[in-house]
Order: structure tokens, then sequence, then C-alpha cells
């Protein structure tokens, strides 16, 4: 399906050999120049724009498409962004916190099964994305920010949060889902997550100098 870039993370018993006993001569090379991380985060670093499959749907899996609707919506973005599908282990798919790292979410629907096996669900979207490819009308999308940049600003915005009491320190994930959603929706770019970063520094900062304000007048107090 012309897709070249595989990425593994923290693979089990993983056999050079043997993979590529499994795989047909023309795809030796996509093996061979396969990418391995210890942790999806790591994985996911350069990306601007994620895509995470899942066959169970819920509180925290709302926005769902097909591969045929997500494939359009791709091919675009892809232009001028690093774009990753994300499949989760054979046996449990992606989890909770798998699914927090992702813009979107693909769903393959099914009729007797609510899943597909991984190899399959990787031919399907695979299939969607070189279809969708072919003679698509190409819309300007410009470069988004990278997973990276954006895990900065979203570690960065529930520290303060928490700080100034905004959210539950003892459950602060759950809360920051909805901040997720509402900045993955924006499709943020660099320049503007660096300016929320700024925003959060500012508010530390004054949040500091409140509460060292107010230790120096109750010492003057006590002084007097």
């Amino acid at each position: 399906m012309g897709l070249q870039r595989l990425v593994v993370v923290n693979p089990e018993n993983y056999n050079l050999e043997k993979i590529l006993t499994l795989s047909t001569h023309e795809a030796a090379h996509v093996v061979h120049q396969a990418l391995q991380f210890d942790s999806l985060p790591e994985a996911l670093s350069g990306c601007q724009y994620v895509v995470g499959t899942t066959a169970r749907l819920g509180k925290q899996r709302q926005v769902i498409r097909t591969p045929e609707e997500l494939a359009a919506h791709l091919i675009p973005i892809s232009r001028k962004n690093s774009v990753a599908v994300v499949f989760g282990p054979e046996d449990k798919g992606l989890s909770n916190e798998d699914v927090r790292y992702c813009h979107a979410l693909l769903n393959i629907p099914t009729a007797a099964f609510a899943s597909v096996n991984l190899a399959q669900a990787v031919m399907i979207v695979c299939y969607a994305l070189q279809t969708a490819g072919l003679d698509a009308p190409l819309p300007f999308v410009p470069r988004l920010a990278s997973r990276h940049e954006l895990d900065g600003m979203y570690a960065q915005l529930k520290d303060m949060l928490v700080r100034i009491s905004y959210i539950n320190s003892e459950n602060p994930d759950y809360f920051m889902n909805n901040f997720r959603r509402f900045f993955t929706r924006m499709q943020l770019r660099a320049k503007e997550v660096s300016l929320i970063r700024g925003i959060c520094r500012q508010v530390d900062w004054y949040a500091e100098k409140r509460y060292r304000d107010g230790l120096s007048e109750q010492r003057a107090m006590r002084d007097e």
C-alpha cells in the first residue's frame, strides 16, 4: 500500500530473521528499516498528528471515525506533517493512557465481532489511506505542533492547574482529558503551543509572587 516507515514499541521476542522469513521479499526493506522504541511517547515524539485504532468505545473514546473518513482527513495533513497510525497489541489493543496521545481515533465497523486481528486491521487502514490519496484534492494544512511539544505543554498546564487548585491533585489526568480533547480539536501549531506555555509560565510566576508577598506581609505583622 506504499507505506514505508514501520515503528515498533517495546516488542516481545523481536526476531529479525524470523520476521524476514514471514514477510515478502519486496517488503524486506521495510523490516530492515523498522525503528524500535521503549515507550509510545518516545515513538511519537516527532509526530504532529497521531491516530489511534480502537475496537472499544466509551467515555474516553468518543470521537471515532471510520478508516475511509479518517484517511480522507489525513491526506492533506500529511503534506507538511508527520502522521502516525497507532495499533495496539493483538490481545488488548491500546490502553486509555495510550489513547491520550492521539488526536483522533479510528474504528473499523464490524458486524458479529467487535474487532479484527492486528494484521487485518493494518491492511484495512493502509488500503483506506492508499485509495484516499490517489486523486484527492489537497487543501492547505500548516505544520502542526509535534507530539513532544504538545506533551510538554500538557505537563506544564497540568502542573500549573494543580498548583492553583483548579483541578483535583488526586486525579489530575482525568480532568486533563477535557483539555486534551479541547486542544486536539484546534490542531495547535508550534507557535501556539509556545504561546500557551508562556502564559503558564507567567501564571506560575505571579502565583509564586503572590505567595511570597503573603509570607512577607505575615512576617511584617508578626514583627509589629
